[in-house]
C-alpha cells in the first residue's frame, strides 16, 4: 500500500458519526472508501451527509468544485462485508462494545485480503483483547480519530501486543495521508489522550463532591486562570456523561484499579440520574436553545481598606505588591499583628495544615494560590475556622483591581493546582510505562483535547519540582494513592531537568 497513492482503498464499518467522519476524510486525502453499515439506510444518510459537507466546504472556499466532486466520486456504498474484498485498510466504527466489535472483527477476517490491515477506532477498549479473538491478530491495530473528525487533526495509532510494526508504520502514513497528526502509541487502558482526560474531568468532579466548590467555579477558575477553552464541567456536558462515565469506568477496570481513574462517585450519580449535558438540555448546567444558561457571578465585596501580613516565601513579593496597589495596608513585620488578615500561599497542602504548621492563627488566614501568579482570576481557599470578615476583606482586596476572585473550601491544592497536579501526573505516567514518547504526550493531549499546553510541559511551564511539592501535599493530606508522585516526575525534580526529559539507553 504506497502511502501517497490514490488506489487505496480504505473500507469503513459503521455509517455513525465517527465512521461518517473517518469516511469523508479518507477521501478527501485521496483514498478510494467503502463505507457499510449493517442499516443500509444508515450507508445511505451517511454518504448524503459527506457530500452536504463537501458542498459546504465549495461554499466556504476550504476546496474547489473539482476536488470536491473528485471525492465524492470515491465514496461507495457495500452492500455487505464482502465488499471489503480488495480493501488495503478496514476501519472499524461501530458502537463501544466488545462483543459487537469482536464480531465485526470475526466477519471481517472471512471478507479480507490476508494483508489487509483491520484497526479499531475504539477509544477505551484494548487493542490486545480485541485481537485476541482473531485468526491473524497481528494485523489488527488501533487507529483512533476524534470527534468530530473532519475538524480534529490527531489519530492515535495503537499497537496490540502481537501487532506487527510494519502494521503501524503503513497506518501512520495512512494518517497523514487523511490529513491527520498520526502519533504512535501502546496498548494500554484509555490509551495516551483518554488516560490523561481523566485528570481534568475526574478531579474536577472529585472537587465538587468534597463540597470544596461549585461546577461553576471550578469552571472559571481553570479558563481564566489556567487558560483552558473549557472547563471541566462544560466539557463533560457536551460529551455526555453516558460516553465518559462508561469510558472511565472501562478505563479503570482494565488498568486493575488504578486509583488514579478511579471513578468519580458523584458522575455516576449525575449519569443515573438522566443529567448527561446538551443533548438532554440539563447536565451540569440548563441549555435553553442550545444555549448554556449559566449564573451569574456575584458581585465582589466594597474594599474598605484592612491590614494584611503575607507570608514570606517565593511568591510573597508579587502577593504584597498587590496588597500595596490596592491601597491596604501592608504588615511587614516577621509575624502578624494581632488585626491583620494573614495571606499564605501553600502549594499541595491544605491551608488549615499550613498555618497550624506555621503556628499562624487559623481563624485569620486565608490562603491565596499562586499557581499563576495571581493572573486572570484568583481563588482564595478558607481554613475550616477562617472568620467571614477576614475573607470577606481578603476578596475585596484581590479584586480591587478589576481580577475577579473565586471563594473556595479548605482543599490540598486548592482548584487549578489539584486538577493541573493530575493532569501532569498522568501524562509522566503515560511517559514513564513507554505509552507514548514525551513529544507524542504533549502533541496528542493539545490536538485531541486542545489543552493550552500538553501535560509535560505544564510541568516545565509551572515547575516540575513545584508540581511534586503539589502531589506530594496532596497525598499527604488526602491519604489518596491517586495523588502520589510518580518516578519520572520525582527523578527529574532532583536534576532540576524539564519533564520533557528522555532517558538514555541502557545499552548504547
Amino acid at each position: 500500500m504506497a502511502a501517497d497513492s490514490e488506489s487505496q482503498t480504505v473500507g469503513v464499518v459503521g455509517a455513525g458519526a465517527m465512521g461518517r467522519g473517518i469516511a469523508q476524510v479518507a477521501a478527501t486525502g485521496g483514498c478510494r472508501v467503502i463505507l457499510y453499515d449493517a442499516r443500509a439506510e444508515a450507508t445511505t444518510e451517511a454518504i448524503e451527509f459527506i457530500n452536504g459537507m463537501l458542498d459546504r466546504a465549495i461554499k466556504k472556499e476550504r476546496m474547489t468544485a473539482d476536488e470536491a466532486g473528485a471525492a465524492k466520486d470515491r465514496l461507495m456504498p457495500a452492500r455487505d462485508m464482502t465488499d471489503f474484498s480488495e480493501a488495503d485498510v478496514v476501519i472499524e466504527a461501530v458502537s463501544e462494545d466488545m462483543e459487537l466489535k469482536s464480531g465485526v472483527f470475526a466477519a471481517l477476517e472471512k471478507a479480507t485480503r490476508p494483508d489487509c490491515i483491520l484497526a479499531s477506532n475504539t477509544s477505551s477498549l484494548s487493542i490486545t483483547r480485541l485481537a485476541a479473538a482473531c485468526d491473524r491478530p497481528d494485523r489488527v491495530a488501533g487507529f483512533h480519530f476524534f470527534n468530530p473528525v473532519p475538524l480534529m487533526p490527531l489519530v492515535e495509532v495503537i499497537a496490540g501486543i502481537r501487532t506487527e510494526p510494519a502494521i503501524i508504520d503503513r497506518l501512520v502514513e495512512l494518517g497523514k495521508v487523511m490529513g491527520r497528526t498520526p502519533v504512535r502509541v501502546a496498548d494500554a487502558p484509555g490509551f495516551l489522550v483518554n488516560q490523561v482526560g481523566r485528570g481534568y474531568t475526574l478531579e474536577a468532579t472529585n472537587l465538587v463532591d468534597e463540597g470544596v466548590s461549585t461546577f461553576a467555579d471550578v469552571d472559571a477558575i481553570m479558563r481564566d486562570a489556567a487558560g483552558f477553552r473549557m472547563g471541566p464541567f462544560e466539557l463533560l456536558d457536551l460529551t455526555a456523561l453516558d460516553v465518559t462515565h462508561p469510558a472511565t469506568v472501562e478505563i479503570y477496570e482494565q488498568s486493575y484499579h488504578e486509583p488514579r481513574f478511579r471513578p468519580a462517585m458523584l458522575m455516576g450519580q449525575r449519569m443515573q440520574a438522566g443529567l448527561l449535558g446538551r443533548k438532554t438540555k440539563q447536565g451540569h448546567y440548563v441549555y435553553e436553545d442550545g444555549k448554556q444558561q449559566r449564573p451569574e457571578e456575584p458581585a465582589a465585596p466594597k474594599f474598605e481598606g484592612g491590614t494584611f501580613w503575607v507570608e514570606p516565601g517565593e511568591d510573597a513579593d508579587a502577593l504584597k505588591e498587590i496588597v500595596t496597589a490596592s491601597g491596604a495596608e501592608l504588615e511587614t513585620g516577621d509575624s502578624p499583628g494581632a488585626d491583620a488578615v494573614i495571606l499564605i500561599m501553600p502549594l499541595g497542602l491544605d491551608a488549615t495544615t499550613h498555618a497550624a504548621r506555621a503556628g499562624l492563627d487559623a481563624a485569620r488566614t486565608v490562603a491565596v494560590d499562586p499557581i499563576f501568579d495571581f493572573k486572570g482570576r484568583r481563588t482564595v481557599m478558607k481554613t475550616i475556622v477562617t472568620g467571614a470578615e477576614p475573607m470577606r476583606k481578603a476578596h475585596a482586596m484581590l479584586a480591587k483591581d478589576g481580577t475577579p476572585v473565586t471563594r473556595i473550601q479548605d482543599s490540598p491544592g486548592f482548584v487549578a493546582q489539584r486538577i493541573l497536579a493530575m493532569i501532569c501526573a498522568i501524562g509522566a505516567s503515560v511517559a514513564q510505562n513507554r505509552i507514548a514518547t514525551p513529544g507524542d504526550v504533549d502533541r496528542a493531549v493539545k490536538l485531541g483535547l486542545n489543552y493550552p499546553n500538553g501535560p509535560l510541559e505544564f510541568a516545565d511551564v509551572l515547575g516540575v519540582s513545584r508540581i511534586v511539592q503539589i502531589l506530594d501535599g496532596m497525598a499527604e493530606c488526602s491519604g489518596d494513592p491517586r495523588h502520589r508522585v510518580g518516578p519520572w516526575l520525582r527523578r527529574r525534580a532532583a536534576l532540576s531537568m524539564s519533564a520533557t526529559t528522555e532517558e538514555t539507553p541502557a545499552r548504547g
